[in-house]
């Protein structure tokens, strides 16, 4: 099949389809969505109806190993019995909504800082695979912020003085920018993971930046000007024009590429209206081949 993409951005994001993703076991299908995927960054799927197996199952097919050492899963047992199988929700296990000071709410919030899933590991995050369950009536959105076009639109100067750079990636770091405190014993379960400020990668000539709020120091450098100029990269690449604002529909599935982009959650009224979504992440391996 052909597979018909139609932007959504001037400079990333398209909507993919109509196609039904339980039915993709093809290898040539797969690679039209990966080729997407290096091309557009963010890929939005309509109407999806995947289980949670299938969803799973799919990520599976499309990218391979599954990144399940998440962060939540020192702070809260996984209600779905399966750590890769991510919890975007504002529900506890008993299906009733969080309450404003429940432990694992205040740890959620953090999703809206901008950041990309799974930095904090090596090897990080690869693909995201998000897929909207239930969404309330009221906005509740999700951001993305193109990091190629970021990197390409800054100064050469700035270029030439980050290349080489490397940052250490910590949970634990981007949780605490909120007040949100670890215990010893969670702390030391979340170490975090030194990768570089700029990345290149197989399927695409393009150089990216590569941080978010987990970015909490430049390795080598003073932590106060580290921080600074991490920073001052992140306010450049969330400019309004690097940004496309997803507006969530019952079934939607968005894949985004952790490589190329930043995400945040918008806010909304979490503790009295409902909101459930799951993801899946891939790990940024090399792909087996036939």
């Amino acid at each position: 099949m052909s597979l018909p993409f139609r932007k959504l951005h001037p400079t990333f994001v398209a909507e993919a389809g109509p196609i039904d993703l339980r039915d993709v076991h093809d290898e040539a299908t797969l690679a039209e969505i990966r080729a997407g995927m290096d091309e557009y960054g963010v890929l939005v799927f309509r109407d999806q109806k995947l289980t949670d197996d299938e969803h799973v199952a799919f990520a599976r097919r499309f990218d391979g190993e599954l990144h399940a050492k998440t962060g939540s899963r020192v702070v809260a047992k996984n209600r779905f019995g399966n750590e890769a199988l991510t919890d975007i929700s504002n529900v506890g296990a008993d299906g009733e909504l969080l309450g404003y000071e429940d432990r694992r709410r205040q740890y959620s919030l953090a999703n809206r800082l901008w950041h990309t899933d799974a930095s904090f590991e090596d090897p990080p995050g690869r693909y995201s695979l998000l897929l909207a369950r239930v969404v309330p009536e009221n906005a509740a959105d999700t951001e993305f912020a193109d990091m190629r076009t970021a990197y390409e639109t800054l100064p050469a100067e700035m270029k030439a003085r980050i290349e080489d750079l490397r940052v250490h990636h910590s949970i634990a770091y981007s949780r605490q920018t909120l007040g949100f405190e670890f215990t010893p014993e969670e702390a030391a379960q979340l170490p975090g993971a030194i990768h570089p400020l700029v990345r290149r990668f197989a399927g695409s000539s393009r150089k990216s930046l590569y941080l978010a709020s987990h970015a909490s120091r430049i390795v080598g450098w003073p932590l106060p000007d580290g921080r600074l100029l991490i920073q001052d990269l992140r306010d450049h690449a969330t400019q309004p024009q690097l940004v496309y604002k997803h507006k969530w529909r019952v079934g939607d599935l968005v894949i985004w590429d952790n490589r190329t982009t930043m995400h945040r959650a918008r806010p909304f009224d979490d503790t009295t209206v409902r909101r459930e979504l799951r993801r899946v992440t891939t790990l940024d391996l090399e792909r087996a081949t036939a």
